[in-house]
């Protein structure tokens, strides 16, 4: 009996380059030894990757489950991404994939297709719920990212796919990238709240551009380069002032450029798409950080 064979998947490419590199996994094989959760945590840790997926086909649903250093996810975006590009490498056609995924209790759809050397994934993470942040989440995740309420403005939401976390607007894209957060004190206040983490994001343009960073120390991820659940929830919160689409770059702040977009239709349904490349042997065997960034 054999280990499984790790994938390095770059979900969220921009432009072709960077993403975020995700370690995914097809389990189920008769010959592979079957991996515990602890193994399971071990995996992104050794790959250098922030996340792992865990892919295993079902009679009616492929199974995805999401892993990093510290624990389980019911869910991942980019890991979700991933996973349907490694799907469409391996399924050897070159028209259109579309999958019945099942993640986090719920089942849902993805597709994915072709485009030369790339693929472009796209899935719909589910409903997005919306509330005020109470005066205290907000009080202590601001003062943990070194913001005040005047520089956030009233513009500060709750929102959760799979677990909830903070959405907080910031006035420009230079005021983003200037932001250096105390990682313990973001951590102490989102596990006191249970938030996944802190959401930091640039008003929109006209056409739905953005830039957003993401502080999620407590699922053991300081920064992430991409973060496409996240970005489904401000969709979903943008749709209430009539912005339908965005586009939000992320990884800037790491050395990794990384792209994903979000649509919100009539229902206020979300569709999150990205583009990934798997990488190749070759790739695979360059250390993460000199190949696309660290996570530090």
């Amino acid at each position: 009996m054999s280990t499984p064979h790790v994938t390095v998947v770059r979900a969220c490419l921009r432009g072709g380059a960077g993403g975020s590199p995700t370690a995914v996994i097809l389990e189920g094989d008769k010959d592979t030894s079957p991996l515990d959760d602890d193994e399971r945590r071990r995996i992104p840790v050794e790959r250098g990757t922030s996340h792992a997926v865990y892919v295993r086909h079902a009679a009616d649903a492929t199974e995805l489950r999401f892993f990093t250093a510290d624990g389980e996810l019911p869910a991942c975006g980019h890991g979700t991404l991933a996973a349907l590009a490694l799907l469409v490498a391996s399924h050897g056609e070159s028209g259109p994939y579309r999958a019945t995924l099942r993640a986090g209790g719920r089942a849902f759809a993805g597709r994915a297709e072709r485009d030369g050397e790339l693929i472009i994934a796209a899935f719909d993470p589910g409903p997005v719920d919306l509330r005020e942040p109470t005066p205290e989440e907000r009080t202590l995740v601001l003062a943990a990212l070194g913001l005040t309420p005047e520089e956030t403005g009233p513009d500060v939401r709750i929102a959760g796919v799979g677990r909830e976390r903070l959405l907080v607007p910031v006035p420009s894209r230079a005021a983003l990238t200037a932001l250096r957060p105390d990682l313990a004190r973001l951590k102490a206040a989102c596990d006191r709240f249970g938030l996944l983490g802190a959401y930091v994001h640039s008003p929109p343009s006209p056409d739905g551009a953005l830039a957003a960073r993401m502080f999620a120390p407590s699922i053991g991820v300081p920064e992430d380069i991409a973060n496409a659940n996240s970005t489904a929830c401000l969709a979903a919160h943008l749709a209430d002032r009539g912005i339908r689409q965005i586009t939000v770059d992320m990884g800037d702040a790491l050395g990794t450029r990384a792209t994903i977009t979000a649509a919100t239709g009539p229902d206020l349904r979300v569709e999150l798409g990205g583009t990934a490349r798997v990488m190749t042997v070759q790739d695979q065997q360059m250390p993460i950080d000199q190949e696309v960034g660290t996570y530090s």
